[in-house]
């Protein structure tokens, strides 16, 4: 079964950073598909980045230049590095993953959810 869990969530300025991680088990983290999710009060779930390997990633336009996916596959973890934070990126960020080899940004194609964590930018 396989679990995971989000941190590195908080609260801060605009033009401020925070970076999101995500301890996954069993899960064969070195195949397959991770992303990152995030859901805003009153809106959908929306697709934010999602990585397959290093060289083969995708972004959301409104995050592209700012927010960084990578991973770690010896300590099984997720990152999204999130720079020049604006209001609107303010919502619930979860991490997801799915058996496939497509960096995909729809939520429907994810069988795996964490819990999420509370990103909050002020301005």
């Amino acid at each position: 079964q396989v679990q995971l869990v989000e941190s590195g969530g908080g609260s801060v300025q605009a033009g401020g950073s925070l970076r999101l991680s995500c301890a996954a088990s069993g899960y064969t983290y070195s195949t397959g598909c991770m992303g990152w999710f995030r859901q805003a009060p009153g809106k959908e779930r929306e697709g934010v980045a999602a990585i397959v390997s290093d060289d083969y990633t995708r972004y959301a336009d409104s995050v592209k230049g700012r927010f960084t996916i990578s991973k770690d596959n010896a300590k099984n973890t997720l990152y999204l590095q999130m720079n020049s934070l604006k209001p609107e990126d303010t919502a619930m960020y979860y991490c997801a993953a799915q058996p496939g080899r497509y960096p995909s940004l729809q939520s429907h194609e994810y069988s795996s959810w964490g819990q999420g964590t509370q990103v909050t930018v002020s301005s």
